[in-house]
Order: structure tokens, then sequence, then C-alpha cells
């Protein structure tokens, strides 16, 4: 999916949209359940006038107008926008607010929206058939008076979210489904969203999920502050049985940093949303996996039995990291999954995807369940999703500042790594580890200048190796446990 979607914002009010009282059932979770008991039915209906066939700058030409699709008040401190469908966005999302009277639906008219006559002529009074892409929340996130953007569902079952002094970066999904297998992915999608009563600073979200393998329901107290944080229950209803599910996604991007230049000639020094997956494992390990741009897709799996967390983090939050003053990647979220209860045996899995641009979401990290899900059968995940600007290192003895390597150019055929841990270097004792098909040597650990902490550095030899997963473990209790794949680079060199 293409990224930088342009959602435009508003600042004034007018006349309240048109609402429907919502159709009577029970609960969104009893909707997903009927859903999931019927065939998949796919909407082939294409989109009316004026939201076919928009080019990219035309759909950023549809405004929300406020008072009518932007900025309706949703109680004391939140607010709501609803988004026009179009390009990356044909699929209907139907909306219910409920503002303490009920769920009432809203009905998309093109009166809610201001459509720029650079790209429109005439707008129809209606389209039939057309829904809502996703909705946008508000709330003061930084200063009382002003209601920032702090969580939009758009595109499939993805949402992203922000805590204060953040700007959007990564996002969630509710499923994934084949992610890095050798078939084409599938992408459930909401197809309905109710926005619940705001109570003391949190809002409540449910969703209906529908895809030809499964149907599902999301539900979602989100509660923004300096970590925005979204306690998220996800129940799956498969269709078939299936073994390539991904529990609580993340997808993000990762173009280039310090620890392969795998795109050159860019002014920046990274271009990234993520550099560091953490996991916190069942036998009380912290991995520290810094994330790569591979040559080609590489698929990973951290084997587990009761997860404790896993996350894509942001390690660097200086300007001059990144050099980059429209993106401010410097200011974008870190993502923590923390599961509610034993998720089992499983494992975190990590998919790194080329890419040649900063566009292409290209990293998903995920859970997937040991046993496949079976047809017919319920499943429920619970856990806390976490946006914050903490670093991966946080409350770790011996944190990994930063991952560097590079080829030796006087020693052709190896690689030099070095690893900046925090701290000084009493006490460790670091084993560095790999297949039997590759060498490592050289290894060294001394003080960095100006008591920055330590430095571990060695060569990899890797002969005729394709690939080589490298492990470092540092000697003492709680450090982290730093893993690396390494693969051949583009131009097959090391």
């Amino acid at each position: 999916m293409r990224r930088r979607t342009f959602l435009a914002g508003a600042t004034c009010l007018a006349t309240l949209p048109r609402l429907a009282p919502a159709q009577s059932v029970p609960t969104l979770l009893d909707a997903a359940r009927a859903l999931a008991a019927q065939p998949f039915a796919r909407d082939t209906a294409p989109l009316p006038p004026p939201f076919a066939g928009l080019s990219y700058d035309a759909y950023r030409g549809i405004r929300p107008i406020p008072g009518r699709a932007a900025l309706l008040p949703h109680g004391p401190d939140f607010a709501v926008d609803l988004l026009p469908p179009g390009l990356f966005f044909p699929d209907p999302v139907r909306i219910d607010l409920d503002r303490g009277d009920g769920p009432q639906e809203v009905t998309l008219t093109p009166d809610l929206f201001d459509f720029a006559p650079r790209y429109f002529d005439t707008i129809p009074a209606t389209a039939p058939g057309a829904g809502f892409s996703g909705l946008r929340l508000r709330h003061p996130l930084n200063t009382p008076d002003v209601l920032d953007e702090v969580l939009v569902v758009q595109g499939a079952s993805y949402f992203r979210a922000i805590g204060q002094a953040m700007v959007y970066g990564l996002s969630a999904r509710a499923v994934a489904l084949g992610t890095g297998g050798a078939g084409p992915e599938e992408f459930p999608r909401f197809t309905h969203l109710r926005l619940h009563p705001a109570r003391d600073g949190t809002v409540r979200l449910e969703a209906v999920i529908d895809s030809p393998s499964l149907a599902g329901h999301l539900d979602m107290v989100l509660r923004p502050g300096e970590d925005t944080v979204c306690d998220v229950a996800v129940t799956l209803l498969p269709r078939r049985e299936i073994a390539d599910i991904g529990i609580a996604p993340l997808t993000s991007m990762y173009l280039k940093g310090p620890l392969r230049a795998a795109v050159s000639d860019d002014f920046r020094p990274r271009v990234h949303d993520s550099d560091v997956l953490r996991i916190e494992n069942g036998a009380g390990e912290t991995l520290w996996r810094p994330i790569a741009n591979p040559a080609r897709l590489e698929t990973s799996a951290f084997l587990d039995d009761g997860p404790v967390s896993f996350g894509l983090f942001q390690s660097r939050r200086r300007f001059t990291d990144f050099e980059d003053t429209e993106a401010r990647y410097h200011d974008r979220p870190a993502a923590v999954v923390r599961p509610s209860g034993d998720w089992g045996r499983g494992a975190v899995m990590l998919v790194e995807i080329p890419t040649s641009d900063e566009f292409m979401d290209n990293i998903v990290a995920f859970w997937r369940p040991e046993a496949p899900l079976t047809a017919g059968s319920e499943h429920r995940f619970a856990y806390s999703l976490t946006w914050t600007r903490a670093a991966p290192g946080t409350g770790l003895p011996h944190a990994i500042a930063q991952s560097r390597s590079g080829r030796e150019h006087d020693r052709p055929g190896t690689r030099r790594y070095v690893i900046d841990i925090a701290g000084d270097a009493t006490g460790l004792a670091p084993e560095i580890t790999g297949p039997e098909a590759v060498a490592i040597t050289g290894v060294s650990l001394f003080a960095l200048p100006e008591g920055r902490g330590s430095r571990l550095t060695f060569l990899l030899i890797p002969g005729e190796a394709r690939a080589a997963d490298l492990r470092v473990t540092l000697g003492v209790n709680g450090a982290p446990v730093w893993l690396h794949r390494w693969t051949r680079a583009r131009d097959g060199g090391v």
C-alpha cells in the first residue's frame, strides 16, 4: 500500500451529517458470527461518480466539510472525521456513531465533502452504493485547545495512532493472512465501524472484519496520552483452515541505515519508520533484532511459548540522525504489542521485503500460533498496543546503542560488524555464534571515548554462504540478545 496519502483536516463547524438509526443487531460480534456462517460475498459494484477513477491529486482534492464530515463532536474531548472513498479505498465501510443515544448509521452523500474545482466539474447529489473509507479521531493531545489527530482507521483492516509529540509512521492491522508466504497475501477488511460514546478521556471502537478466508470482530478502547494505548480484542472466525495467520500485525518501512547501505546516493543517513524488532519472550530473554532492507524477501521466525511482548521501534530520536525536515522520521512512534493472557506456542514472525524507495511498507511483524485455526472455530486474542517514543533499550542493562557494518576493503569477502553497548565493559563476556559454513574472527570489546559506552566488533567471513543467522550474547543477566541475518548484498557481495 502506498504511503503518505493525504487526509484533509478541518477547522470549523457547520451542519451535522444525516444519521439513521442503525439496524437492530445485538452486537457487532454477533454480526461477525452470522457473517462467518455464510459464504464470502465480494462487493463488486464499481464506485459511482464523483469518487470513481480518481488520480492521487484528485483524491487529495476531496475534503470533509467541517460539521458535516469533519470535526464532528464526540463527547467532551474527541472529534470525528469521516473519510471519503476513492483511489486506494474503493470498498464501502458502514459507520455508526453512538453519542449516548444508541448507534446511528451515517449516510454518505457527496454534499458532506468539498471537491476541488481543478479536478471536479459537476458533483451529483447522490452516490449510490458508495460508503465511507474509514474515520479519523481527534483529541487535544499536545495542547488543550487543539484537536490533534490521534487515530486513523482506513484501508483493509489498517489503523495507526500517535501519542504526544509524534507524527504518523508505522501501522497496525486487525489481522494478516499469508504475509511473506509463497502465495498472494489476503487482506481482510473492515466492513462496519461503530464508535461508542467517549468516557473519561477514552473511546471504544468496534469493527466487523471480512475476507474470503475468515470473518472477525475487533473491539478496541483508545486511551490517548503521552503514550497512546489501544486495548484490543480480536475475534477470528475462519471459513477454512488457516495456518498462515498473523495476529497483532505491525507494518512499517525500512529503506536504509548504518547496518547496511542497501540503497545509496541519498543525502539522508537513515530512512526508516522502524529499525529494531524487540521481543520479550517466554523464556525471559530480550531479543534485539535490527531490521534490514534485503536483496530478496526474508522471513524470520522467533519460536516462543507465552510471548511477553514484541514491537517495532525507532531507536534514534535526533533530527541529525535522519536530516529529513518533511518526513520527521525522528518523531515517528514505536508500537509495542503486549498479549493479555497466555498465547501459548507459536512464533513472532518478521517479514523483510526488498524496496528501492520509502513509499512502500516493506516490514511486517506479527504473532503466528503453532496450531492452525480450524474452519468453523472461534479464536480470541487480546492485547495492548502502545504507541510510544520510548527507546527499545528502555529498562535494559547494557542496551544496544547502535549496530553498524561495512565491507573490509583490504580483506575481500569480509564484513565488519560494530555493536555499541550502553555502560562500561566490566563483566561483559560476549559470545558470538553463527552457522558452521561461515567464519567469525577478530572479536574485540573495548571502551568508547568520553564514557560513551562499550564497543563490540567482529569480522564475518561467509565464504560461499548465501545467508547466515548471527547471535550475540553479552554474558550478563537481563542484557539483550543481539540477532542478525546476514544476506548477500544486491551486487552479490558480502
